[in-house]
């Protein structure tokens, strides 16, 4: 089974449930692909993104989605009435047109890659954007429900009856959500489904210590904003100090509240109980749960309606057998059996909550007696690989059988700094692409306004790389690789720039990827500035490497740019002088070599062998061992 999902951004780093059923659909035999119209907001990445299989498609940047939105309207494929429609019902706030340029990109993407079903999280502007990719491919989609998308960020419960209407099946995180949808959607109460977040036990091994600190130890963690409750906790832990108990208190978590919840702490005189940890990797979140006595989450209803509904945080504090003290709001009453598990307490009542917190460390038994109840109730309804069951049986129910399309693969592909490019560079891309129809173009960057003419036949195949908070991503995951491109600036000399290294590494680390998907056997580098990172690629994959030489190369130093040319197939230059130094070398190797006049068409010779390389035994060439 093939599905695709669709984020707004992605991944975030508070989203850690959504990585969860992704690697439980995984393990379970799904195949899965991602997509995101936005790139995230940072390039923190939890532990367990590794292990996620699902590539991630990002949409290139806006100033090329509109060029693809002029030639949908040139097709006559521009969906201008249903934006009207979108316009007049939901006001011009909710950017119709916008949502409808990115629709037409994925649209085109899923049918390319055998998508036959999609799923988006949070009933947002990406499930907006899910009623165009429908309304353009036909292709169905199914939504999940949260709490907050559709209670305030949607901002529009006409715009939610719309997707629910048209969604295959709503999957509601908590009883407590799926009855405001139903009272808010009548007409799809037979869609709607509660499908609990589940928790991954292989993140919380049993047994799990109840082993208690000397001093208690109370955790809690989540965003440092308004409806988590964070400015109520604190009151609380200061009535807990006037009572005489010794008590230690970790926040963690990021957030616009951090200055005044700093100040909170300060003025109450708490600066030796109470400390914000700032945000920390999921594996250090997750070893301070296993530490700690006590978990609190005091969530509130705020200003704006807002609120959790199934905190995942909760979740993760009762697989790691954890006494959970929060109060009774939305879907919390489901996770926590008060009395039993845990102790809930009215919102906003810092009283209460200290009282319930002066319970739990006055008594080790009690702890340990509702933390293991806590672990016995996640376990049996909870746990990641029983509540993604009947979200895998709703998509066996909705999703046709269908495989990755064969594809020939691109053979051979050309590297680009920026597009649109000069009028040369434009003139090569299509004489490239006669010679090769399936030419695959990397480019790392969109020039800032395109034109129409300058596009033509070249768009479909040009891969714009994703926003560099994706590729420091990859950067910083992918230390063992990184460390070992780094030790290869070395083998380049003084005159070259690290930074330029730097960047150039990042994006071959990215390009990788690419490279094996496509079936590249053999990269063009279209000026020296590619070249570097053509052959760092070529370090990485084995690939076989080409480039073309402007007349006065300004990238590179002309030292660099001869040390990397040894690693070449061929090349075409149009400086003399660099020709003169390499042609004893490439002549005695059997390499091409080829001096172009400038402003000359690509030679035909070279065309020839370009297409050689491109079809050569794939892995021929081997990268450079580890």
């Amino acid at each position: 089974m093939r599905l695709a999902y669709l984020f707004s951004r992605y991944p975030i780093v508070s989203q850690t449930f959504c990585d969860t059923e992704i690697l439980a659909l995984e393990r379970l035999g799904v195949e899965l692909e991602l997509y995101s119209i936005y790139p995230p907001p940072t390039s923190f990445r939890h532990g367990h993104a590794a292990r996620i299989k699902a590539p991630i498609h990002y949409a290139p940047p806006q100033q090329i989605l509109k060029l693809g939105e002029q030639q949908a309207k040139a097709a006559g494929r521009w969906p201008e009435p249903y934006i009207a429609a979108h316009e007049r019902h939901y006001g011009k706030d909710y950017k119709a047109a916008l949502r409808a340029r990115n629709a037409l990109y994925f649209a085109d993407l899923f049918k390319a890659r055998g998508i036959t079903h999609f799923h988006v999280h949070f009933a947002n502007r990406a499930a907006q954007t899910a009623l165009f990719i429908k309304h353009l491919s036909g292709i169905p989609f199914s939504i999940s429900t949260h709490g907050q998308d559709f209670m305030v960020d949607l901002g529009s419960d006409e715009l939610l009856r719309e997707i629910c209407r048209e969604a295959e099946f709503v999957a509601n995180e908590t009883a407590f959500s799926r009855g405001l949808i139903a009272r808010l959607c009548p007409d799809s109460t037979d869609k709607l489904a509660r499908v609990f977040n589940g928790m991954d036990l292989a993140n919380f091994p049993a047994p799990i210590s109840t082993t208690a600190n000397l001093v208690p130890r109370i955790v809690s963690t989540g965003r440092l904003i308004e409806f988590k409750g964070f400015h109520y906790l604190i009151p609380a832990c200061a009535e807990i100090k006037k009572r005489g108990l010794r008590f230690e208190c970790d926040i963690i978590g990021e957030g616009p509240l951090r200055d005044e919840l700093q100040a909170a702490i300060d003025s109450a005189g708490l600066t030796a109980q109470v400390r914000l940890t700032g945000s920390l990797p999921q594996e250090e979140v997750f070893a301070r749960l296993r530490g700690c006595d006590i978990f609190a989450l005091p969530c509130i209803v705020d200003r704006h309606n807002t609120s959790d509904v199934f905190p995942t945080v909760i979740l993760e504090a009762m697989a790691s057998a954890k006494p959970v003290v929060s109060t009774t709001v939305a879907g919390v009453p489901e996770q926590i059996v008060h009395g039993e598990s845990g102790l809930l307490v009215p919102p906003k009542d810092a009283q209460a909550l200290a009282a319930a917190l002066a319970t739990l460390l006055a008594s080790p038994e009690l702890r340990r007696k509702y933390g293991t109840a806590a672990r016995a109730r996640l376990e049996s309804d909870f746990a990641i690989d029983k509540t993604v069951q009947p979200l895998k049986a709703l998509y066996e129910k909705f999703i046709k059988p269908r495989s990755l399309p064969a594809t020939a693969g691109a053979g051979f592909a050309a590297l680009l700094h920026e597009w649109p490019t000069g009028e040369r560079a434009e003139s090569e891309l299509r004489q490239l692409r006669a010679a090769n129809p399936a030419l695959r173009v990397y480019v790392a960057h969109a020039a800032s306004a395109p034109t129409p003419d300058t596009f033509g036949d070249i768009l479909p195949h040009l891969r714009f790389l994703p926003d560099g908070m994706v590729l420091e991503a990859e950067w910083l995951q992918e230390r063992e690789t990184a460390r070992r491109i780094e030790v290869w600036r070395q083998d380049l000399g003084q005159k070259l720039s690290s930074e330029l290294f730097l960047q150039q590494a990042r994006y071959a680390l990215f390009l990788r990827r690419w490279i094996e998907r496509d079936g590249v056997r053999h990269l063009h580098a279209m000026t020296s500035r590619e070249l570097l990172c053509g052959w760092i690629l070529q370090q990485l994959t084995g690939v076989t490497l080409s480039a073309s030489i402007e007349d006065k190369a300004t990238a590179l130093p002309g030292s660099v740019i001869a040390q990397l040319a040894a690693d070449c197939a061929g090349l075409r230059t149009g400086n003399s002088e660099l020709y003169e130094k390499l042609a004893p070398e490439f002549k005695t190797s059997g390499r091409f070599l080829l001096l172009h006049k400038h402003g000359r068409s690509i030679e035909p010779e070279f065309i020839s062998r370009l297409a050689a390389w491109a079809i050569r035994t794939p892995h021929s060439s081997t990268p450079r061992p580890t």
